[in-house]
């Protein structure tokens, strides 16, 4: 009897042993399974995010890949696949070498600044970024010029925190505020931007540009560089909360651009504005209307109470109504010479080299793109004058 015993728990032993081996091999196997569902998944969302022919849909939102795995929901490893898109990113743009600092501007909130000039000048680096930190991610105000301007605006965040990036705040759709967007697409951002700016995206001139940056800016802007369409478009002043704190984006509509916004860090009291305001330069007149443009900026001078006003281009001002002044006088100057150009049925010519332009000219951008504004207003107030 008790020889059989023995048997019995020898056999069950021996089950036992083998039952535990087969569960160790099927860990190890899950274990190596999960992995490459990580990288598979790292891999397929910078495929995608990368491709100019994916569907926003597809690439954005909160189904993103790039964003799911950032999240820690690929394989259960978080952050490990958006560490390996980031160090990707960081090497394969072409290099840049570009005088380019962080100024911190309130607890959470910073600008990085473009020196004036047109737009191919310093290497594109002409326009200005932002990023505000937050305990659960950061948020990035604009993308600059091409993508290793973007890489370089990356490294001045890693600086100070290595926080994911959550949001790109896309103030408006013009290329050196844009071209760089991809950058933070790869690595999982949703991509926010105001209505209007799909108009600039299915525009005829919008291959052109990216034709001519792709000349004008080689190597920086080549092929691999795309538009990026926005995962979520804004059409009415919306709020938001992202790691305690709270944000306001305002949406401007068509007044330097097709569409513009901006963007209120209210616990900073730190605004940016977009290019509705150039700090000490003289402003590019887009695609927008400078009317709608200067009785924003009139609404603006009255109804803000801020800490810091960051422009889309030039210094940050704890002064909003001097920072304003400059942008608006300018829009007004400009519609009122040319108004009466119009109604005295004058060729733009003749208005143009009759016109005092003595309080603006000596500002930086004057020579490259005041003639080119006023042929715009010029039009425009033809168009207005039939209206």
């Amino acid at each position: 009897m008790n020889k059989k015993l023995s048997l019995i728990l020898a056999i069950v032993g021996a089950f036992s042993l083998a039952s535990c081996a087969k569960e160790t091999t099927q860990t190890a196997n899950t274990a190596e399974s999960t992995a490459k569902q990580a990288k598979k998944c790292g891999d397929m969302s910078a495929k995608k995010c990368g491709d100019n022919k994916t569907e926003a849909k597809k690439c954005g939102g909160e189904k993103t890949a790039a964003k799911k795995c950032g999240e820690g929901k690929c394989g259960g490893k978080e952050n490990m696949n958006l560490a390996a898109i980031e160090k990707n990113i960081l090497t394969k743009y072409p290099p840049l070498e570009i005088e380019m600092s962080a100024k911190k501007l309130a607890e959470h909130s910073y600008q990085v600044q473009g020196k004036a000039g047109i737009a191919t000048d310093n290497a594109g680096f002409i326009s200005n970024a932002g990023f505000v930190v937050t305990d659960d991610g950061v948020v990035v105000i604009d993308a600059l010029g091409s993508p290793p301007l973007a890489v370089e605006l990356l490294k001045r965040i890693r600086k100070v925190t290595d926080k994911p990036i959550k949001k790109l705040i896309v103030t408006h759709y013009h290329a050196d505020h844009l071209f760089g967007a991809q950058v933070f697409k790869e690595l999982g951002a949703e991509v926010i931007a105001p209505i209007g700016s799909y108009k600039y995206i299915n525009a005829d001139s919008t291959p052109k540009r990216l034709a001519e940056r792709r000349e004008s800016l080689k190597p920086w802007v080549n092929e691999q560089t795309y538009v990026v369409k926005p995962d979520t478009i804004i059409d009415k002043a919306t709020d938001f909360e992202l790691g305690g704190l709270h944000f306001t984006i305002n949406v401007v509509g068509a007044a330097h651009s097709d569409g513009d916004l901006t963007l209120l860090v209210k616990e900073d009291g730190v605004l940016y504005s977009g290019d509705i305001i150039f700090g000490g330069r003289v402003p590019f007149i887009g695609g927008g209307s400078t009317k709608k443009w200067a009785d924003t900026l009139a609404e603006m001078e009255t109804g803000l109470d801020l800490n810091v006003l960051v422009p889309g281009h030039g210094d940050a001002s704890t002064d909003p109504a001097a920072a304003i002044k400059l942008t608006k006088s300018y829009l007004l100057y400009m519609r009122e010479v040319m108004g009466n150009a119009v109604e005295e049925m004058m060729e733009f010519v003749e208005a143009y080299e009759e016109t005092d332009w003595s309080t603006f000219d000596k500002l930086p951008a004057f020579d490259a793109v005041n003639r080119l504004n006023a042929n715009t207003v010029f039009l425009s107030m033809e168009e207005e004058s039939v209206e």
